[in-house]
């Protein structure tokens, strides 16, 4: 069975908590010069305007950098962190509402050896494949070759580059964990909230 984007009623749903639930399990897929890279999807956190602190759109901030996250969700934003890592986000809700699930890891499925060429490590089929080579929202990002040069694109339209298949798989309530999201201390009393989600059962999240 061919496996389809996730439809746009998935990411237009107002509960961005929920949804960053619900993408665990999910595969993200990318397909660049041809390569189809994916991980399933182990670790999310979400972000949601106007009262999240932790939010780049909090107080319903616009500025070039956060305008796609007022666009109508099943949109990439991805930006750059200390000049160094492109994390990916995916934008949720309707238009102007300016939600967002980062996507921190992933367990590798397709394309290890394309994901160690970006990593820059030395790929070897007969050992296990390092944690470190798609935990973590920087590497995960860089693993699945993702730049911000995708922002705003479209997670659902089929010549998309980046988007999450629809595999029919979901966590169960016992499988999932939660807890405050991470680096975000900034944000006062929002730094506590346990918005940061992960699957129990695999090596591929962020210790």
């Amino acid at each position: 069975m061919k496996l389809q984007p996730l439809p746009l009623a998935f990411y237009l749903r107002t509960d961005v908590v929920q949804v960053a639930q619900d993408l665990l399990g999910k595969t993200l897929v990318t397909t660049f010069n041809g390569i189809r890279t994916s991980g399933r999807i182990t670790e999310t956190e979400a972000y949601r305007a106007p009262d999240d602190r932790a939010c780049h759109a909090y107080g319903n901030r616009r500025t070039a950098r956060t305008e796609v996250m007022f666009q109508e969700g099943g949109r990439a934003y991805i930006y750059l962190c200390y000049g160094i890592h492109h994390l990916f986000n995916v934008v949720t809700g309707p238009a102007d509402t300016a939600h967002a699930v980062l996507i921190r890891a992933v367990e590798p499925l397709e394309g290890l050896e394309y994901m160690y060429q970006r990593r820059g490590l030395k790929y070897n089929p007969q050992k296990a494949v390092p944690t470190k080579l798609t935990t973590g929202p920087g590497a995960m990002a860089q693993a699945m070759g993702l730049h911000t040069r995708q922002t705003g694109a479209s997670l659902i339209l089929p010549e998309s580059e980046v988007w999450i298949e629809d595999n029919y798989m979901s966590v169960s309530a016992d499988e999932l964990a939660s807890g405050p999201r991470i680096g975000v201390d900034y944000a006062g009393v929002c730094a506590a909230w346990p918005w940061r989600f992960w699957v129990k059962n695999t090596p591929f999240v962020k210790k």
